[in-house]
């Protein structure tokens, strides 16, 4: 059997206001893709944390997973991921503790170490919090303590909250996140759709280092991956062009709403600018079914990835929900193949 059957595939939602739009268009349109990706199929629908970006409307995570929860029914939905530093840890327990209760077995906690945002915005969130990257692991440490079954000895509780079974997932752009994630024996996400430098590096440290808990038997790595799915190949490089100008609008630090489409990126970047994007897009896919089949395929042998997880920036709904389409397509396609006997 193909190996694209064999992994499942989930859905990164960074729930993008588009130029031109509204964050209430986006989050109408997050409800679309999601009930969408659970009738194809898609194991989790993930949202993610930044902050004072204007063309990512998902800032509210813990809000945002409610809603969509609200509005499927079998699909897990979760966070890729909330900034941990940027919370107080009985703060995000009580949070997902309440989404746990309200959404029985269908909630995930990814978890980051990262700002989501520019210094000046962590500073804001931060204020008086006192924690940081550096303070992440004792963070998590909390955290976790507030999950536990619930005690009578505890000082501080989170309800609802404890005794809940609220998965966590690491996240990572580097070795720190697949460190800690195999010291804990906590599956292991890698944000390769944006920063694949260390991808490689970091899942074999995890690993390598695994360490068995009541939590996994084994590692778990999901990889993320950009798509990017047309008809044609051609469409689908004309699709891509809008995560190419989000990435250089960062690259300048003028990020803002997503832009749509053009034919062509020359002269919207110099070398320079393109080699930068060219490096953060390396994990991406994009092209006719036939070409993302091919792409997701060596990308799964590759890494070895235990799951997908696939974000779709793509300017106009209509061509992202038949991105999504094409892809979870080509999944179920996979399972269907006959196997060649031997």
């Amino acid at each position: 059997m193909n190996k694209l059957s064999t992994v499942p595939i989930s859905v990164l939602d960074l729930v993008p206001i588009v130029q031109g739009g509204t964050a209430a268009q986006a989050f109408r349109n997050a409800v679309d893709l999601a009930r969408h990706a659970e009738s194809w199929g898609y194991r989790r629908y993930w949202v993610a944390e930044h902050h004072n970006i204007p063309g990512v409307a998902s800032a509210a995570t813990a809000v945002v997973i409610g809603h969509l929860a609200g509005a499927t029914t079998t699909i897990r939905v979760g966070s890729g991921g909330i900034m941990l530093p940027n919370h107080a840890p009985l703060v995000i327990a009580e949070q997902f503790g309440t989404l746990e209760t309200l959404y029985p077995g269908r909630i995930d906690l990814g978890l980051g170490r990262a700002p989501g945002g520019d210094q000046k915005t962590a500073q804001a969130l931060r204020r008086n919090l006192g924690s940081s990257g550096d303070t992440f692991p004792r963070d998590l440490l909390e955290l976790r303590s507030y999950f536990q079954p619930d005690s009578s000895g505890l000082a501080v509780r989170a309800v609802p909250g404890a005794g809940l079974n609220v998965p966590i997932y690491l996240l990572g752009s580097s070795d720190f996140g697949a460190r800690l994630a195999a010291e804990l024996g906590l599956p292991f996400a890698f944000a390769s759709h944006f920063a694949p430098d260390y991808l490689f590096a970091a899942l074999k440290i995890y690993r390598d280092h695994f360490q068995p808990s009541q939590t996994l038997e084994k590692p778990h790595a999901m990889v993320a991956v950009n798509a990017a799915a047309a008809e044609t190949d051609d469409e689908a490089a004309y699709l891509f062009t809008s995560l190419q100008q989000a990435f250089v609008n960062l690259v300048r630090g003028q990020p803002g709403p997503l832009k749509p489409p053009v034919t062509t990126m020359e002269g919207r970047w110099n070398s320079a600018e393109k080699a930068h994007v060219d490096r953060m897009t390396r994990v991406s896919v994009i092209g006719s079914p036939e070409v993302v089949r091919l792409g997701l395929e060596n990308l799964i042998e590759a890494t070895e990835a235990d799951e997908l997880i696939v974000t779709s920036p793509i300017f106009d709904h209509e061509a992202r929900l038949r991105s999504f389409e094409i892809v979870a397509n080509l999944h179920e396609a996979t399972k269907l193949e006959p196997v060649e006997a031997h």
